[in-house]
C-alpha cells in the first residue's frame, strides 16, 4: 500500500536516528578510526553528520529545518501573493501597479522587465532564486546520504532507484521547472511550472512522521473500504449515467437552457428567438447573436454536457433551479429526494472510513500515552467547585468584593447577576431592534446610551473582578493574576469592553455595539459548551494536525489550479471569481465544503470540480466534521439521556359498564379492528387522504382549480363520517376513556390533536360552501392548503410528527447546551455579517423590489438589518452558500464560519435526527422481535426459497437428457461453473471469451449513446438508411436478445432464477435484459407499422440503451439488492418517511402561500417599466402578479413558487440542504430559519436509515483488520 511505502522511506532514517541515540558508546565505537582505513571512516562519519543534520536529529538540524518551513511558506505566500500584482487578470485595480520593477524583482517575478532582467533567465525573483539554490543543494546532499536510509540506494544503481521515490519527485517538481523556464525556454512563461512551485509544500511532510500518516491514511481509507467503495461507485456512476441521459432527453430543447455567457457581445439575448436544428445545433443570429461557430448551445446538447450539470445536482448543487422545464423539475425533484442519497454513498464510505481510521489511530496512541478515556472532563467542575469554597477576607473590602462578585455569597448578589445578564440581553436585544430604527430618531439615541451604560458597568465589574481574584491562593501573585485574565470568561470581558470603547471613539455606529454581542457568552456558566473545546482541540490535536493538513494542501492546490485554468474563462462571472489566487481560495473553499455556486467552467474547471465534490470534500470535511463531533461527544458526556417514562394505559383503569356496544363497534371500526369492512374502511381512508392531498396540490396549477371537485366532495363526507364515528367512539379509546366518563372524554377526544387537524380538513370545506361570498371562498387557495393538513391524519396510523415531543424529552439536556453553542453562533455571526455587509455596494445583484430596492441592488440592501441577515447567515451556518458576492471582511468571517460554526450549529438537528431515530427503532423492536442489521436483512419470499434450495440438484428438464446437458452447457458458458463447497466459479476458455465480449459490448454501447448524442458527431453520422449508429445498435440487439434468450432457456439450472425460466423473467437481470432490448423492437414494429417516428421520438428509444449499464450487474451486486434494504429498513421507513413526506408538503404549502406573489421573484415584459405611475403601474405596483397579469395581459409571470408542484421541487432541493433562491417574504423567511434548525435533518433521516441499511444489506461493511506498522509510525510521533 502506499502508506507502508511511505511509512518503509521513514523508518530506516528512525532506526538508525534512535540507535544513534539511545546506544551513543556503539555509535562512537563503530565509528571510531582505525588505522588502516582512516580516511574512509572520517569520510562515513561526515556523511552520517550530514544525514543527521537533514533528519533534523542534531540541534544545527533542527534550527536548519525550522529554517527550511520558512522558506516553503515565503515561496508559497509570495506564489499566492504575485497573482494579485498581475496587471491583465486585475484590470480595474491599480495594486498590481503599486509593486514596481524592484518590487517585483525581490518577491513575485511577474516581470520580464524587472530588476533581475540583467540575469537573461526570463521573469524571475530574490526570493525563488534564493529557494531554489537552499532547496537544490539541500537535494542533492540527500541523494549523496540516501543509501543511509535506505541500503537498497547504494551505489549508482541505487541513486537511480531513489530519484523515483515520493520525497524525491517533490523535491525535483519543486526546483526543476525553475531551471527549464530560466535555462531551456527562458522566453517563455510556463503557467504550469509555476504551479509546481506549489508542491513545495509537501516537502513539509518530512517535517514529523505524524505528516506521513496524511498520505498513508488515504491508502489505508481505500483499502479498507474497497469491497463497500467499489459497489458505491458502480451505483453512483450508473445513477449519473441514467439521470444525465434523461435529463439530456428532457432539456436539450429548452430555451431556458441556451447559454450565449461566453460569447463578450451576446450577454442578454432573448433566447426564444434561438433556433435549434434537428442535430441539437443551436442558432441565435435571430436575437442578435451571430459569430463563427456556435455561439450559444443548449447546456444540455449532449449526454457529455448533460452529465457535468447532472453531476453538479447529485451533489446536491442547483446551478440551474429556476431554469429547467416542466420535466426537468420532475427529474430535478426526483434527484433531490432519492437520486442524491445513492450518490451519495462513495463520499459517506469514503468520509466513514476516515472516520474509523482516526478513531482507529486514537484509540492507539491514547494506549500508547497510558491516558484513560475522558480523564480531564472533571478537572474543570474541580476548579469551579475550590473556587467556590474558597471565603474571602470579610474584614476588608477586598474580600468583600470577592464574595460578592466570586462566590455570589449573598441574595443581593444573585440579584446583581440577574442585573447583569438582563442587561446582556438588553444589549442584544438593543443592537438588532437599532439596525432598523432611525439613525437620527430618539429611540436610537436611547439605545446608545443604554448600551454604553450596560459597557460601564460591565467595565466596573471586570476592573473588581481583576482586583479582588487575589483572595484566592490560585490567584495570587503576577503569575496568578495572569492565569486568572486567561480564562474563558476573562478574556470575553476584554473582547467586550476595550475594542467598545476604542471603536465608540474611531468607528462610531453599530460597530462598538456588536462587541457587546460577545458577552452572550455569559451564559456558557450555566452550560459549560465553548469552555470545552480547548478539551476537543487537545483530544484531537495528532488528529486534527494530520487531517487539516491535508485539508490545508488541497485548498491551495485547487485553488492554484483552478486560478490557472479559469482566469481566461470566456464567462466574465467565472473570471472575475478567479482572477487571483486569494478569490480563487474563497470559491475553493466552498467547492471544498461541498459548494458549487458557479458552474461555468471550462473543460479542465469541470474536470476538477467532479473530482473535487467526489472525492476531495470528503477528505476537507474531515477536520471540521471532528470538531463538530467532539463537541457533541464531550456534551453527550456530561449530559446523559434522561428517558422519560413511557406513558401507557392501562386497560384495567377503563370503565367498560359505561362503555355501550355501540361505542365500542365505533372505535374499533374506525380503526379496522373486527371485521373485513372495518379494515377496508381504514384502507379507504389512506387512500382518500393521499387523494385528496394529490388534487389540493393539482388544484393549484392554472387551469387545473377544478380538477377532482367530486373526490373532494367524497372525501369530505366520509372523513366527517369518520369523524363522528370517533366522537361517538371516544368512550371506548383508551387514550380518552381512562378515569373518564363519556361526554368527558369526546370533550378530551374534541381538543386533541387529531381531532383539530379532523376539524381543520373539513369545516372550512362546509363553511366555504354555505358562505360563497365569504373570505375563505374567495382565498381558495389557503383552503386548497389546509386539506393538506389531512397528510396528519396519518399520524394515527403511523406516529411520526407526534413522537417529537418523545424525542426532545428524551435529549432535553444536550439539546439545550447544543442549541445554545448554535444559537449563539448564530447570533454573533448574524451581527459580524450585518456589520461587514451592510455597506458593501460593490457588487450588484438582482432586483430586490420587496426590500425597497428597483435597481443597482447589492448586498447592503440584503443585509440592511439585523434581522434581514439572520436568515441568510442561518443558511450558511448550514453549510450552503447560494451568495458568494462578498466583500473581503466578509469572506474572513465565512471562513471561520466554515472551518467551526458549521460542525457546531448542525449538532442541534444532528441530535434531533438521531433522537427520532432512535425511538422509532425502540417503538419498531417493542411491536416486533428484534431483528439484526446483517446479510440476511430484509429477505423476502425470494431470498428465503434461494437458501433453501442450496445443495438441492436442478430439476430435469421434461425434454429429455439431451435437452438437460444443453442446458448445462449453456448456464456454464453463460455464468461458469459453480463449486458448491468453496463457492468458487471457473470457466472455459470459450465462456471467458464470451464474458470479455459481454462486458465489451455493453461498455460499447453506453459509449454509442453518448456520442450519438453528441450534435457534431451524430451530424457527421447522419442519419441515412444503414449508417453506422443503427447498424451497431441491431447486431448489439442481436447479441443481447440472443443472451436473454439463452438465458431464459438455462434458467431450470440457474439457482439464480429458483430453476424457473418464469422467475428469472422476474428477476432484476431478466427485466433488465429485457429493457435493453424491447425499445427497439418496439421503435422497429411502429416503423413497419406506418407509424411516423421522428428523429426526437427516435432517440427517446434509443437512449434506452444506457440501461444496459444496469447489466453490469452481473459483476458487482448493488441494485438487485436495493429492495432488500428497503425491506430491512420499512419500519422505520414508514415513521421517518411519512414524517418527511409531512415537512415537505407542509412547507411548501407555507412557501406557496407567502411567496407565490412575492416581487422578489416577478419577471415582466421589457415595455413594462419596474416602477410607474397611477396611470401607468410598474411591474412591482401590484400586490399580486394575478392583478399585473390583468392590467397587463400575459405579460407578468412569477418565476418560482407558482403553484404547489412548482414549489415542492423547489422545496425538494431546499430539504437537500441546497438554497436555490433566498429571497423571501419575511413569512418564507421563517420557514425558512425552520428548515435550517431542524427541517432538514428530520427530512434526513430516511436517507441514513438506507445507508446503513445498504452497506449491511450487501454484506460488505465488514473492516480489514491488518493494521500493520501504524504503532511504528505512532511511537515515532510521541519520540
Amino acid at each position: 500500500m502506499m502508506g507502508s511505502a511511505a511509512v518503509d522511506e521513514r523508518t530506516p532514517l528512525f532506526r538508525l536516528a534512535r540507535e544513534e541515540d539511545d546506544h551513543p558508546e556503539a555509535s562512537s565505537s563503530a565509528t571510531a578510526p582505525r588505522d588502516d582505513d582512516d580516511h574512509d571512516d572520517e569520510h562515513d562519519r561526515r556523511r552520517v553528520a550530514l544525514h543527521l543534520f537533514l533528519e533534523a536529529r542534531t540541534p544545527p538540524g533542527l534550527l536548519y529545518e525550522k529554517f527550511t518551513i520558512s522558506l516553503i511558506l515565503l515561496s508559497v505566500s509570495t506564489f499566492v501573493l504575485s497573482s494579485v500584482y498581475v496587471p491583465e487578470y486585475n484590470v480595474g485595480s491599480n495594486l498590481p501597479y503599486e509593486c514596481d520593477r524592484w518590487c517585483d524583482a525581490l518577491w513575485f517575478g511577474n516581470r520580464r522587465d524587472n530588476a533581475l532582467e540583467f540575469l537573461g533567465i526570463g521573469s524571475t525573483s530574490v526570493v525563488e532564486i534564493l529557494v531554489v539554490g537552499i532547496f537544490s543543494i539541500d537535494y542533492l546532499m540527500r541523494l549523496y546520504v540516501a543509501d543511509l536510509e535506505d541500503p537498497r540506494y547504494k551505489g549508482m544503481y541505487g541513486r537511480l532507484k531513489y530519484i523515483p521515490t515520493f520525497f524525491s519527485l517533490v523535491d525535483l517538481a519543486s526546483t526543476v521547472p525553475f531551471y527549464v523556464d530560466s535555462f531551456l525556454l527562458p522566453n517563455q512563461d510556463l503557467a504550469a511550472s509555476n504551479y509546481l512551485r506549489m508542491f513545495r509544500l509537501l516537502r513539509m511532510m518530512k517535517v514529523e512522521g505524524r505528516y506521513d500518516m496524511a498520505i498513508s491514511m488515504i491508502d489505508d481509507v481505500l483499502y479498507a473500504q474497497r469491497g463497500i467503495l467499489g459497489t458505491a461507485l458502480f451505483v453512483g456512476v450508473t445513477v449519473w449515467g441514467v439521470l444525465s441521459s434523461f435529463f439530456y432527453i428532457v432539456e436539450r430543447r429548452n430555451p431556458d437552457m441556451i447559454y450565449c455567457g461566453a460569447a463578450p457581445d451576446c450577454d442578454d439575448v432573448d433566447a426564444s428567438l434561438c433556433v435549434t436544428d434537428e442535430w441539437g445545433i443551436v442558432d441565435c443570429s435571430a436575437a442578435g447573436c451571430d459569430g463563427e461557430g456556435e455561439v450559444c448551445w443548449n447546456l444540455y446538447r449532449s449526454i457529455v454536457s448533460s452529465g457535468y450539470w447532472t453531476l453538479i445536482e447529485l451533489f446536491g448543487e442547483f446551478p440551474l433551479i429556476d431554469q429547467h422545464g416542466f420535466w426537468g423539475r420532475i427529474l430535478g425533484t426526483f434527484t433531490a429526494v432519492f437520486a442524491v442519497a445513492v450518490f451519495a454513498l462513495p463520499v459517506g464510505v469514503l468520509a466513514s472510513g476516515f472516520d474509523d481510521q482516526i478513531a482507529k489511530r486514537r484509540e492507539r496512541l491514547s494506549a500508547l500515552l497510558g491516558r484513560e478515556e475522558g480523564g480531564g472532563d472533571d478537572s474543570g467542575g474541580m476548579t469551579a467547585k475550590a473556587e467556590e469554597d474558597v471565603l474571602g477576607d470579610e474584614s476588608t473590602f477586598r474580600g468583600q468584593v470577592y464574595n460578592f462578585l466570586h462566590r455570589r455569597s449573598s441574595p443581593s448578589a444573585d440579584l446583581f447577576v440577574l442585573f447583569t445578564r438582563v442587561l446582556i440581553v438588553g444589549c442584544a436585544v438593543a443592537f438588532a431592534v437599532d439596525s432598523v430604527v432611525d439613525s437620527n430618531g430618539g429611540l436610537h439615541a436611547f439605545l446608545g446610551w443604554f448600551q454604553l451604560f450596560s459597557c460601564v458597568v460591565f467595565a466596573v465589574e471586570y476592573s473588581l473582578r481583576m482586583y479582588s481574584a487575589g483572595e484566592n491562593p490560585k490567584h495570587q501573585g503576577i503569575h496568578g493574576l495572569v492565569r486568572f485574565a486567561l480564562e474563558f470568561l476573562r478574556i470575553i470581558d476584554v473582547l467586550s469592553i476595550v475594542p467598545y470603547f476604542v471603536c465608540l471613539i474611531f468607528f462610531p455606529g453599530p460597530v462598538p455595539s456588536f462587541f457587546l454581542l460577545l458577552r452572550v457568552f455569559y451564559f456558557e456558566k450555566c452550560s459549560d459548551s465553548f469552555t470545552t473545546f480547548d478539551d476537543i482541540l487537545m483530544e484531537n490535536l495528532d488528529v486534527l494536525s494530520v487531517t487539516g493538513f491535508s485539508a490545508v494542501l488541497l485548498w491551495i492546490f485547487f485553488s492554484s489550479i483552478l486560478y490557472f485554468t479559469e482566469r481566461d474563462n470566456p464567462d466574465e462571472e467565472v473570471r472575475g471569481y478567479y482572477s487571483t489566487i486569494p478569490n480563487s481560495m474563497w470559491i475553493t473553499l466552498l467547492n471544498l465544503s461541498g459548494e458549487s455556486p458557479l458552474a461555468h467552467y471550462s473543460s479542465v474547471g469541470k474536470v476538477l470540480q467532479g473530482i473535487i465534490g467526489l472525492f476531495a470534500t470528503a477528505i476537507f470535511g474531515v477536520p471540521i466534521g471532528i470538531l463538530g463531533a467532539g463537541f457533541e461527544e464531550l456534551i453527550s458526556r456530561k449530559y446523559e439521556e434522561t428517558p422519560d417514562e413511557e406513558g401507557t394505559t392501562d386497560p384495567s383503569l377503563l370503565n367498560r359498564t359505561t362503555v355501550g356496544d355501540f361505542q365500542l363497534f365505533c372505535y374499533q371500526f374506525v380503526n379496522g379492528v373486527g371485521s373485513m369492512a372495518a379494515t377496508t374502511f381504514e384502507l379507504s381512508i389512506y387512500f382518500l387522504i393521499g387523494t385528496t392531498v394529490t388534487i389540493g396540490v393539482v388544484q393549484t396549477v392554472n387551469g387545473y382549480e377544478n380538477v377532482g371537485s367530486g373526490v373532494e366532495w367524497l372525501a369530505v363526507i366520509i372523513f366527517t363520517i369518520e369523524y363522528i364515528l370517533r366522537l361517538i367512539g371516544a368512550g371506548a379509546d383508551p387514550d380518552f376513556s381512562v378515569s373518564s366518563n363519556g361526554f368527558t372524554a369526546r370533550v378530551k377526544y374534541v381538543f386533541s390533536f387529531y381531532s383539530i387537524v379532523d376539524l381543520l380538513a373539513i369545516v372550512p370545506f362546509y363553511y366555504a360552501y354555505a358562505n360563497p361570498n365569504s373570505w375563505i371562498n374567495a382565498h381558495d387557495e389557503y383552503l386548497r392548503m389546509i386539506r393538506l393538513l389531512r397528510l396528519l391524519k396519518l399520524d394515527k396510523y403511523v406516529p411520526s410528527i407526534s413522537l417529537l415531543d418523545d424525542v426532545i424529552r428524551l435529549k432535553r439536556e444536550i439539546l439545550a447546551v447544543a442549541a445554545y453553542a448554535a444559537l449563539t453562533l448564530w447570533f454573533l455571526f448574524t451581527g459580524a455579517m450585518y456589520i461587514s455587509e451592510r455597506n458593501d455596494h460593490a457588487m450588484e445583484v438582482d432586483p430586490l423590489p420587496l426590500y425597497g430596492c428597483v435597481e443597482g441592488c447589492t448586498m447592503a440592501d440584503r443585509y440592511s438589518s439585523y434581522f434581514t441577515s439572520l436568515p441568510l447567515t442561518g443558511i450558511h451556518l448550514t453549510g450552503d452558500f447560494p451568495l458568494v458576492q462578498y466583500g473581503g471582511l466578509g469572506r474572513v468571517i465565512l471562513f471561520f464560519a466554515v472551518l467551526a460554526a458549521v460542525g457546531v450549529v448542525a449538532i442541534p438537528s444532528g441530535v434531533i435526527a438521531s433522537g427520532f431515530a432512535e425511538i422509532v427503532e425502540s417503538k419498531v423492536k417493542s411491536k416486533n422481535t428484534e431483528k439484526i442489521l446483517s446479510r440476511n436483512a430484509g429477505d423476502d419470499w425470494f431470498d428465503i426459497r434461494y437458501r433453501q434450495l442450496e445443495g438441492q440438484p436442478p430439476p430435469p428438464s421434461p425434454l429429455g437428457p439431451d435437452v438437460d446437458a444443453l442446458q448445462i452447457k449453456v448456464k456454464e458458458f453463460l455464468d461458469g461453473r459453480v463449486d458448491e463447497t468453496t463457492g468458487e466459479v471457473s470457466r472455459t476458455r470459450f465462456s471467458k471469451i464470451g464474458r470479455v465480449l459481454f462486458i465489451s459490448l455493453i461498455i460499447a454501447n453506453v459509449t454509442a449513446v453518448v456520442l450519438e448524442s453528441v450534435p457534431e458527431i451524430d451530424k457527421a453520422v447522419g442519419n441515412a438508411v444503414g449508417n453506422f449508429f443503427d447498424v451497431f445498435e441491431a447486431w448489439s440487439v442481436l447479441f443481447f436478445t440472443i443472451d436473454y434468450f439463452l438465458r431464459l432457456f438455462s434458467a431450470r439450472k440457474s439457482r439464480d432464477s429458483l430453476y424457473s425460466p418464469w422467475m428469472y423473467a422476474r428477476t432484476f437481470f431478466g427485466i433488465v435484459d429485457l429493457i435493453t432490448i424491447a425499445p427497439w423492437y418496439i421503435q422497429n414494429l411502429l416503423v413497419w407499422t406506418g407509424v411516423n417516428v421522428s428523429q426526437d421520438q427516435a432517440k427517446i428509444f434509443r437512449i434506452f440503451r444506457i440501461f444496459r449499464l444496469l447489466q453490469l450487474e452481473d459483476f458487482l451486486v448493488a441494485f438487485s439488492k436495493l429492495d432488500n434494504v428497503f425491506r430491512a429498513t420499512k419500519d422505520i421507513l414508514k415513521a421517518t418517511g411519512l414524517m418527511a413526506v409531512i415537512i415537505w408538503v407542509g412547507t411548501s404549502a407555507l412557501f406557496f402561500i407567502f411567496e407565490q406573489n412575492n416581487p422578489n421573484f416577478r419577471e415582466c415584459d421589457d415595455s413594462i417599466p419596474l416602477l410607474g405611475t397611477k396611470t401607468k403601474p410598474g411591474c412591482f405596483d401590484f400586490e399580486t402578479t394575478a392583478a399585473c397579469n390583468a392590467f397587463y395581459p400575459d405579460m407578468c409571470s412569477q418565476s418560482a413558487f407558482t403553484n404547489m408542484p412548482d414549489t415542492m421541487y423547489y422545496v425538494a432541493v431546499f430539504l437537500g440542504g441546497e438554497w436555490g433562491v433566498v429571497d423571501f417574504t419575511w413569512q418564507g423567511k421563517l420557514v425558512c430559519m425552520f428548515l435550517c434548525v431542524a427541517g432538514i435533518a428530520l427530512y434526513s433521516i430516511p436517507v441514513g436509515a438506507l445507508f446503513d441499511s445498504f452497506g449491511a444489506v450487501i454484506g460488505l461493511s465488514d473492516k480489514d483488520e491488518e493494521e500493520q506498522e501504524e504503532d511504528i509510525v505512532l511511537e515515532s510521533i510521541l519520540k
